[in-house]
């Protein structure tokens, strides 16, 4: 699933190519792709004729305003695309969503296993109420307002994995696997960790080490594993200099101990066993 830096890199790729130009007409090839409104001819209706002013992150979800200040919103989940096209292609057969501008350039919503939505909302209407989701977000990891308080306050209160809440959006907004194991490695932090047992010091490391992780993983573009591509077709890069996500059975890059893989609430977690020691981390 694109996580925060995948999804922060296509936002900032639209902004350079979208600004400013009308939508001119669209299609619809998967309805159940259109969240909101419940036709999808009239998602299509309700965004003719409307530029792109401004794209937004917020956590995982993509949000254009357009010039009649009403709000296109997109949830790539597991393997959503946006890309940007200049000149005519014919639609691969995972295309759901076509947005037609009027210079002649195409934004092509692409995701195969058809878990991603995406929801027109009307100038009237907040995002936040009609997808509930976006107001239970945690505030904005590299943000003031994420502050190591918060984060304790989101953890030590509750008897869960470290990793498991790690990906609850409630608690890191935009957090996912990979960056969830990253941050674990660098903070020497088993991924079975009680939050519970966290130290004063232990969640300031963690908060530090989130922050750089994901400023990291923007400045890399991104990680390409399966399918994150750039609105202009270019991969990531964070994959190749990843410590511990995806290298089960490789050496550690600092202690050259084989990395492990275990799985927590049915999500593979990455860790290299000496340098994560679940023990030590407990304080035993």
């Amino acid at each position: 699933m694109p996580e925060l830096p995948e999804v922060e890199t296509v936002r900032r790729g639209l902004e350079v190519v979208t600004l400013g130009q009308p939508i001119v007409g669209g299609e619809v090839l998967l309805a159940r792709s259109i969240a909101l409104p419940d036709r999808p001819q009239t998602f299509i209706e309700s965004l003719r004729d409307r530029a792109f002013t401004q794209w937004q992150r917020r956590g995982k979800y993509l949000l254009a305003t357009l010039s009649d200040d009403s709000c296109l919103v997109i949830h790539l989940r597991m393997s959503g695309q946006l890309l940007w096209l200049t000149t005519p292609q014919p639609p691969c057969p995972h295309t759901r969503v076509r947005w037609f501008l009027a210079t002649g350039a195409e934004l092509r919503f692409v995701d195969q296993r058809t878990f991603g939505r995406c929801w027109w909302i009307p100038a009237h209407c907040r995002p936040e109420q009609a997808i509930p989701t976006l107001a239970t977000l945690a505030p904005e990891p590299l943000s003031e307002a994420f502050t190591v308080r918060f984060l304790a306050e989101r953890l030590v209160h509750h008897r869960r994995a470290l990793k498991t809440a790690l990906l609850d959006q409630t608690v890191v907004a935009g957090m996912g696997n990979i960056y969830a194991d990253e941050s674990l490695f660098l903070s020497g932090l088993h991924p079975a960790l009680p939050t519970h047992t966290l130290t004063t010091e232990q969640i300031a490391r963690l908060h530090q080490v989130i922050r750089r992780v994901l400023k990291e993983g923007i400045a890399a573009g991104g990680t390409t594993i399966r399918t994150f591509v750039t609105p202009q077709g270019v991969n990531g890069h964070y994959g190749g200099q990843a410590w511990v996500y995806g290298r089960q059975g490789k050496a550690c890059r600092v202690c050259g101990t084989t990395i492990e893989r275990l799985r927590l609430a049915g999500r593979s977690s990455h860790y290299c066993p000496r340098c994560q020691p679940l023990s030590s981390a407990m304080g035993r």
